[in-house]
């Protein structure tokens, strides 16, 4: 079994029996087996829970040449083994056919972890941070959009013209504070909830911890929140870019290594002006470099690039400082006193990327310029948004992907990124999207209609 506490968890795993009392104590009928395809999607099997002891001993097989980016047909025999510090009774499904549900760990037949899985690509990072004596630690805040269903279609959720942090009396108001309990029934440490900047936009945010917890939390936090807003008749959306002409919905990354064996903020320097140690200033000149490279995991879809555009508080340019929130990596300031609470802020992420993906390959930047010791560019706080193209050059300030299919490209050549995933996921990630990608440019849109269908 895969010893997590080497990763940043704070505890081992409870034993078998100690989670087979918990089901029989909680009536527990049904066990949901989860896992992810490479693009972020919830897979499942569903068991009955007199067959989980022996799932839990020997696995459960499964075909994975059913699965996006899993397996081909001749090698399609995959078992799923449970991690049982993710088991969890589903809120929602309480009562008649009471469900829990548990992340699972892919293998291969021969024993081997599945190199396809995203959990498993996430994993080799930790176990490479944790062999240079690090734990990385990761806070995502995921924006999403309430609609409503009107005649079939999505539509803005109505009586909602809230802007950030704004008091609404709205349906969305009580919606969220369902979402926070039912997030709270599986263990996450919801920290806070509020309306976004746009109409119908809303983050909840939620506890700073060890990678692959926020990202188990990331996945659960999705699928979660979809379900409550169905209670309501109503849809959430992790789409980056729903509306035309307003904001965007991100998932801003805060992050920090921390010592293994002491537990420390390894980021932190109080003789810095910002506040940074050199092992930070390297991390982050690491991600800065390979920003381009990773833009195709972290902004995954042909709708990604349609909110990376200036304007709408979301990053383009390639650089950091403290205050400015045009940058792409941005060092929030902290309390005084709370020096663990040092972090940096990654802001070009969104939230249909696949956490698991996107923490591997944002934590390969920041160790390959910690190893390559690369040096950091001077902070930039004015805002880059006012920049003329002559300000870029000379203030040697990069641009990040306009497309899809340009990231794809950069993905392509970055070679940290490339070995970060894996050949297998490299390879079936960038096929995926390059379908996409393919699609979206031979459809002719209703833009290019109205604009020129007439006039030519």
């Amino acid at each position: 079994m895969v010893d997590t506490t080497v990763i940043g968890r704070r505890a081992p795993a409870p034993s078998a029996d100690e989670v087979l009392a918990r089901a029989e104590e909680e009536r527990v009928e049904f066990v949901s087996l989860q896992f992810t395809d490479i693009m972020g999607i919830v897979k499942n099997v569903v068991i009955p829970v007199e067959v989980f002891p022996h799932v839990i001993e020997e696995g459960q097989w499964f075909d994975g040449s059913s699965i996006e980016g899993f397996a081909r047909i001749a090698e399609s025999d995959m078992y799923l083994m449970p991690d049982l510090s993710t088991f969890a009774v589903i809120p929602w499904e309480r009562g008649t056919g009471t469900t829990a549900r548990v992340i699972c760990w892919v293998y291969n037949p021969n024993g081997d972890l599945f190199p396809g899985d995203p959990r498993v690509v996430l994993l080799r990072q930790l176990e490479r941070a944790a062999k240079l004596g690090f734990v990385y630690n990761t806070g995502p805040e995921l924006e999403f959009f309430l609609f409503r269903r009107e005649n079939g279609r999505i539509a803005p959720l109505p009586h909602d013209q809230g802007s950030y942090f704004d008091l609404t009396t709205d349906l969305a108001a009580s919606v969220r504070k369902d979402m926070i309990r039912a997030l709270e029934a599986f263990g996450i440490k919801v920290e806070a909830g509020h309306h976004e900047v746009a109409v119908g936009q809303h983050e909840i945010d939620f506890e700073y911890a060890d990678a692959l917890t926020t990202a188990d939390n990331a996945i659960t936090f999705k699928y979660t929140l979809k379900a409550v807003a169905q209670q309501h008749d109503l849809h959430a959306t992790f789409m980056p870019k729903p509306i035309q002409g307003i904001n965007g919905s991100g998932m801003h990354t805060h992050q920090s290594l921390a010592w293994l064996e002491s537990g420390a903020n390894a980021f932190v320097d109080t003789s810095d002006p910002y506040g940074l140690s050199e092992l930070a200033k390297r991390f982050i000149a690491g991600q800065l470099y390979h920003a381009r490279g990773m833009c195709a995991v972290l902004a995954p879809l042909v709708n990604s690039y349609k909110r990376l555009v200036p304007g709408y508080e979301a990053p383009v340019y390639i650089s950091w400082a403290r205050q400015n929130r045009s940058a792409l990596i941005r060092v929030p300031a902290v309390r005084a006193g709370r020096l663990q609470a040092t972090r940096i802020e990654l802001r070009c992420p969104d939230p249909s990327a696949n956490p698991y993906l996107a923490y591997a390959v944002m934590l390969a930047a920041g160790l390959d310029g910690i190893e390559r010791e690369l040096p950091l560019p001077e902070p930039i706080e004015e805002n880059v948004y006012h920049f003329t193209e002559e300000d870029l050059r000379r203030r040697n300030v990069g641009v990040l992907p306009s497309t899809l299919g340009e990231a794809i490209a950069e993905l392509e050549r970055d070679e940290v990124v490339r070995e970060a995933l894996g050949e297998h996921v490299f390879e079936r990630l960038v096929e995926a999207q390059k379908r996409d990608w393919d699609a979206f440019r031979q459809y002719v849109t209703p833009w290019e209609l109205d604009r020129y269908l007439e006039i030519y």
